[in-house]
């Protein structure tokens, strides 16, 4: 083997000598790393604290430690609509938004906004079972939108067209 030329040995002993006053050397590094603190105790192998978990319960924790619950259950609360109220009900019922507290759901017609009103209390319940954290206190049910008869910027106040919706 030949011995590399003399410029060039002196170069990567210097990049050497460089990183180990930068980084430490390994062997004399102290337990709290290079900057000498102190290690958490759940970071010693085999103590307390670090047996494998459950990627469930891992992620749970994420989503209560960033603020994602109230939004997760918001949408699967409308996912899970045609369950919670029937497929018959799901079909004419879409949930619109929860805004405050209270759920916007529209309906086909006015007829299944009112017998939805007077079922009010039981989809309530039923919510707050299966979607406690999305935090709906209220239904608000709403019937078809009529058209709007205001066109352009000069109209005339009024009632508009005399004809029935919904």
């Amino acid at each position: 083997m030949t011995e590399p030329p003399a410029g060039r040995r002196r170069e990567h002993v210097a990049v050497f000598l460089r990183f180990r006053d930068l980084f430490g050397e390994g062997r004399r590094r102290r337990a709290g790393g290079p900057s000498g603190e102190s290690r958490d105790p759940g970071d010693e192998p085999f103590a307390a604290g670090r047996d494998p978990r459950l990627l469930a319960r891992t992620l749970g924790d994420v989503m209560r430690d960033r603020g994602w619950s109230a939004p997760l259950a918001r949408s699967e609360l409308f996912v899970a609509w045609d369950e919670l109220v029937g497929p018959i009900t799901a079909e004419h019922t879409e949930p619109v938004a929860i805004r405050n507290g209270q759920l916007h759901v529209r309906c086909d017609s006015t007829a299944w906004a009112t017998q939805l009103g007077l079922m009010r209390s039981r989809i309530i319940a039923g919510i707050t079972e299966r979607f406690p954290e999305a935090g709906v206190e209220s239904i608000r049910f709403t019937g078809p939108d009529a058209p709007s008869w205001k066109r352009g910027p000069r109209s005339v106040p009024g009632r508009g067209p005399r004809d029935t919706y919904g």
